[in-house]
């Protein structure tokens, strides 16, 4: 490498190596010609968020990239062949303060019969695009706090224990349609692509 090299290089993230790196599809279907996104509802014998409701995808495997990733986990959870994906583009990346990356993609899926395998789905939900576009999501504000571990060297930095940390927020959003709630990092997501959907035209 040299500076020529240098000078065009794509910035990384500091700390990148520290996150949990995951793909979602954002997948968009027709039902009776009207345009809706699909999620699904993760299986109640999941170790980690029973219940909740999600976009399908998954986390990257070594060697994969965010793209493959994505597809794989809509094909293996959404029981869908690859030929009925088409990837769009990519939306903007979540990025959680609590060490997980998430990248989505906005894509459809054509002649979706309503399939999914139980291990992972409890059950698919279809809400149309229209609601997000006209139904702004609710958002709570979190606070972030500071807290040291128990050895941290206080005597190195100005102030000491009377540091004044910076304290910071996390967003909270929520849709709900019908009994259907959708909150988190999947609502933050939905609002980001239906925006992206919007700004490029693409449904």
């Amino acid at each position: 490498m040299n500076k020529k090299d240098f000078s065009g290089r794509k910035p990384g993230i500091i700390g990148e190596e520290a996150f949990r790196k995951y793909a979602v599809l954002v997948p968009v279907i027709e039902v009776s010609g009207v345009p809706h996104l699909l999620f699904e509802k993760r299986s109640g014998k999941l170790r980690r968020q029973p219940g909740e409701i999600c976009f399908p995808g998954g986390k990257l495997e070594l060697g994969e990239s965010l793209r493959a990733c994505a597809i794989r986990e809509t094909m293996e959870e959404l029981y869908v062949r690859r030929k009925q994906i088409q990837v769009l583009g990519p939306g903007d990346m979540y990025l959680s303060p609590f060490n997980l990356m998430v990248q989505p993609f906005i894509g459809t899926i054509k002649d979706y019969q309503d399939t999914f395998g139980t291990d992972e789905v409890e059950a698919i939900v279809k809400i149309p695009l229209e609601f997000f576009r006209t139904h702004p999501a609710k958002t709570f504000t979190s606070r972030l706090i500071q807290e040291p571990p128990e050895d941290f060297p206080y005597e190195w930095i100005p102030g000491g224990m009377e540091y004044p940390w910076v304290k910071g927020t996390h967003e909270i959003s929520f849709y709900q349609y019908e009994d259907t709630t959708i909150w988190g990092m999947t609502a933050q997501m939905a609002t980001s692509a239906v925006k992206l959907m919007e700004r490029y035209h693409i449904i």
